[in-house]
């Protein structure tokens, strides 16, 4: 007699949730997935930078970064703003973060992230082969990464790539190759383009990846319910109570984004992360404009460009303001104005629709993946601004972990620290 699939309920609804549903489903478990929103894909997933960039991985924390977050945060647009509060997680994260500001930290991150974007996107493209890419605007755009100081592009140019796929350019060879970059032509001292990495709409892949999951056998559905509690006995987790009632399950999968902090924290486990919030604009392109066809990041001001679909999605910007999701319509104005010294013809800023969403950062920019302290407890959580990119890769690990299997890599930075 065939044994039973056993339950999981995946709590989240975003790129990180859905992806995780899907693996756990095609690993053939029975999955819920538990969502608090009307809809899937509708908080950090919604209009995020659309980029997967599964070679741009560099951790946040670095050597310098510390005096340039300052010097940041005196700047009237510039890309930090920060908020202090009277909540410890803030200061711990901080300090946890700044433990991290060294290069060998994060020349250590920076290289097991590679290995995950590798994975991520290997399994992006399998599963591509059951969710058409017209469905939710992929593109192979490629990703173009501009530097307007000669000492971050030289440090840059200096650091370990992959020749096969990197083209060091200068600034007249960067606006040739990207247009829209022409009237930034003469304020750049060079570009670095990687092949093979790609946009989309990450709400759209969302909405479409329910369908798959909504269409899957052993899928019990989604319930729009509110998580509150994670209620533990005899060392393993037996349910979640939620505005809703109480859901059971064997396993339990955490892939909230910032929320699976508090959801953590009654069942007594800390998790590292801090909300991150980020801007975004979504400009439609007319026939007039000239938008970008490789997506752009201008790396000194810490911003990026993507033509989704026929819109410009435009997105930048770090406000460490607790689990605010309010519009600063003045960090709104510094973004278009930015936007508009940079690529002046790319798209129609008056109509542009802005969006702020919380990035769930970790101190070393790593997600965590695999186990807690509750053996039926898992986790696939602390994506930061690389949700969209990693969501598969993650996904398919969790699944790898949760079978008892053996992972195509050593997880190190990416599991959770006893």
């Amino acid at each position: 007699m065939q044994q039973e699939a056993q339950q999981v309920v995946v709590i989240g609804g975003g790129v990180v949730g859905l992806a995780s549903a899907w693996w756990l489903l095609e690993a053939g478990y029975r999955v819920t997935l538990l969502e608090q929103a009307p809809t899937v894909g509708s908080a950090a997933s919604a209009r995020n930078g659309g980029q997967l960039s599964y070679r741009y991985v560099s951790p946040l924390a670095d050597a310098g970064v510390p005096l340039k977050a300052l010097q940041w945060m005196f700047q009237e647009d510039g890309p930090l703003r920060f908020r202090p509060e009277a909540d410890m997680r803030q200061w711990r994260w901080l300090a946890q973060f700044l433990a991290n500001c060294n290069s060998a930290d994060n020349a250590r991150t920076t290289a097991k992230l590679l290995e995950l974007g590798e994975l991520s996107r290997q399994s992006m493209a399998q599963l591509e082969l059951k969710l058409p890419l017209s469905e939710f605007s992929w593109r192979d755009a490629g990703k173009l990464v501009v530097y307007r100081s000669k000492s971050a592009f030289d440090k840059a140019v200096a650091k370990p790539g992959s020749e096969d796929n990197r083209v060091v350019l200068n600034g007249a060879e960067t606006a040739k190759l990207e247009p829209a970059l022409a009237e930034l032509a003469p304020s750049l001292a060079g570009g670095i383009f990687n092949s093979g990495e790609a946009v989309a709409d990450c709400q759209a892949f969302c909405l479409a990846l329910e369908k798959r999951l909504m269409a899957h056998p052993r899928f019990e559905g989604v319930v729009h319910a509110e998580a509150h509690t994670i209620f533990a006995e005899n060392g393993r987790v037996s349910a979640i109570q939620t505005n809703a009632g109480w859901l059971a399950a064997d396993h339990f999968v955490l892939a909230a984004g910032i929320q699976s902090r508090n959801l953590a924290a009654t069942a007594g486990i800390y998790l590292p992360m801090y909300p991150l919030k980020g801007y975004s604009l979504t400009a439609p392109i007319g026939a007039e404009h000239c938008a970008p066809e490789i997506s752009v990041t201008d790396f000194e001001r810490k911003t990026l460009y993507a033509r989704i679909g026929g819109n410009l999605r435009i997105a930048a910007m770090v406000d460490m303001v607790g689990e605010d999701t309010s519009i600063d319509r003045r960090r709104i104005a510094g973004l278009t104005k930015l936007a508009r010294a940079t690529m002046p013809h790319a798209a129609d800023y008056d109509k542009a629709e802005p969006w702020a969403g919380l990035r769930p950062a970790t101190p070393n920019s790593a997600p965590i993946i695999g186990a807690t302290k509750y053996p039926n407890l898992w986790l696939n959580v602390g994506h930061g601004p690389l949700g969209f990119t990693f969501a598969c890769g993650t996904a398919n690990l969790l699944a790898t972990l949760m079978r008892g299997k053996q992972t195509p890599f050593t997880l190190d930075c990416l599991a959770l620290a006893a």
